[in-house]
């Protein structure tokens, strides 16, 4: 069974959140693609929608928009994500993952397109009150 930490960027505010995916949110997550727009009841902020941003699998590889599938890839880079030049016209081959959430990605990270009738710290402290 799939488990994921998913973070949260709030653009109003600035701040960060990191909510615990578990169960079958999980597994409706795998298989969604970094730029998706999806439902923010996955991550338990129901009224809101979310656009995955990124993530890492457990050795912190970082996933990239651009390269299609869900596995890690070594990749010849010369700049972007994943991989900054030393010196003009450098290139290094990088291991990347590609942009499908699969069982090894461990952190997946997520911005709010569209808000809910409460904001994220109050649903937040409801959940855990409960």
């Amino acid at each position: 069974m799939a488990e994921y930490k998913a973070v949260v960027n709030d653009k109003k505010t600035g701040k960060s959140y990191n909510m615990t995916v578990t169960g079958h949110h999980a597994n409706s997550l795998t298989g969604k693609c970094v730029g998706e727009i999806i439902d923010g009841i996955f991550v338990g902020l129901p009224g809101y929608k979310l656009q995955i941003t990124g993530g890492s699998d457990g050795n912190g590889t970082p996933m990239r928009k651009d390269l299609p599938g869900n596995k890690r890839r070594m990749l010849l880079m010369s700049e972007g994500l994943g991989f900054h030049e030393k010196y003009p016209g450098q290139r290094r081959r990088v291991a990347i993952h590609g942009c499908a959430i699969s069982e090894k990605i461990v952190q997946i990270n997520m911005a709010v397109t569209e808000y809910g009738p409460k904001s994220i710290e109050e649903t937040i402290a409801g959940e855990s009150s409960e």
